[in-house]
Formats: structure tokens, C-alpha cells, sequence
């Protein structure tokens, strides 16, 4: 395995080294030794996955407040994603900045995103299923989120936002404003 650092400090991409033949490929998704010396000394309590059927289904941005603050490894396990990690850490300089990777399941990319980050992620393939490991179990009333189109974020999303597949509850996610 090995990872790249991003332009802001805590996400990282992980890398995983694949072994391909003529039957398919493999490789090791997670080792949580290596995890632990090179990417975030942390322990992983649930995982999560969810199936998007539509291109352009945007999930996010969302993160949960302290005391169940997440930090999340996403893995797409079908077709591909936009995934992006947004600063909400109120005193970072980085604050209201984000970070994308492209996921893909061929590739097993992973994107790890600290607590402290609101994520959200664009489906750029039809029936998309996305995995994700998070460092805090969820609690309904700490689950909070960004608007994913606010202005002052400015995330340039691969597809026309007049166009988004949204829920309910994304669609009236509170602007960064709120946060500080």
C-alpha cells in the first residue's frame, strides 16, 4: 500500500497494490497496522455502505459533532465517485477549503478523511455502491451537514448542480456560515 498527501493537511489517498492475472485481481483493502504508522492512529467501529442507482446522485455534505465526531475511509466497491473532504475545523487555516479524489472500483482507491471534515461524494456511474469505514459509531443527533452548493465552498462538481440526485435532507443542508 501507499498513500499521497493532499493539499490540505489530514486527507490522505491510499493506494492499494494490486496483483492481477487472468482470473481478476487482488489486494489488501486495509491492514490496520500500516493504517495506523503511516496514515491515522485510529480504531474503525462500524462500516457503511450505500447504493446509488442514478449518475449525478450527490451524498453530503455531512459530519457529525463532537462527541461522535467521524473520521471516514471511503472505498468504492461499484463504478466510480467524486468524493471531496471539506475543513470545517473552525480555528484551521484551512477553513471552508476542500480536497476531491476520484474513487473508482477498479482502481480500490481509498480516500481517508479526518474528523473535523464534512464529506460528500457525486456518483459518476449508474448503480455505484460505496463502502466507507468511521472511527465513531452514528448518532442521529449529531448528524449534521453543509450545504453542498453553497457559494462561499464553491466545490466544482462533475455534473450541473440544476441536474443533482438529492434527498430531502440534503437539499436543505445549512450554509459554512452556520458553522463559525
Amino acid at each position: 500500500m501507499r498513500y499521497e498527501s493532499l493539499a490540505i493537511e489530514g486527507p490522505r489517498l491510499v493506494f492499494p497494490k494490486t496483483y492481477r492475472d487472468h482470473r481478476g485481481y487482488f489486494f489488501e483493502a486495509f491492514k490496520q497496522g500500516w493504517f495506523r504508522e503511516n496514515i491515522a492512529d485510529v480504531s474503525f467501529v462500524q462500516d457503511n455502505q450505500s447504493l446509488s442507482h442514478q449518475v449525478g446522485t450527490i451524498r453530503g455534505l455531512h459530519y457529525q459533532a463532537p462527541p461522535f465526531g467521524q473520521g471516514k475511509l471511503i472505498r468504492c466497491l461499484r463504478g466510480s465517485i467524486f468524493d471531496v473532504a471539506v475543513d470545517i475545523r473552525p480555528d484551521s487555516s484551512t477553513f471552508g477549503k476542500w480536497v476531491s479524489a476520484n474513487l473508482t472500483a477498479a482502481g480500490g482507491e481509498q480516500l481517508w478523511i479526518p474528523e473535523g471534515f464534512a464529506h460528500g461524494f457525486c456518483t459518476l456511474e449508474p448503480d455505484t455502491e460505496v463502502f466507507y469505514k468511521v472511527t465513531n459509531v452514528y448518532s442521529q443527533t449529531h448528524d449534521k451537514g453543509v450545504a453542498f452548493d453553497d457559494p462561499v465552498i464553491s466545490i466544482n462538481w462533475p455534473i450541473p448542480l440544476n441536474s443533482a440526485v438529492l434527498s430531502d435532507k440534503d437539499r436543505l443542508q445549512p450554509p459554512l456560515s452556520s458553522l463559525r
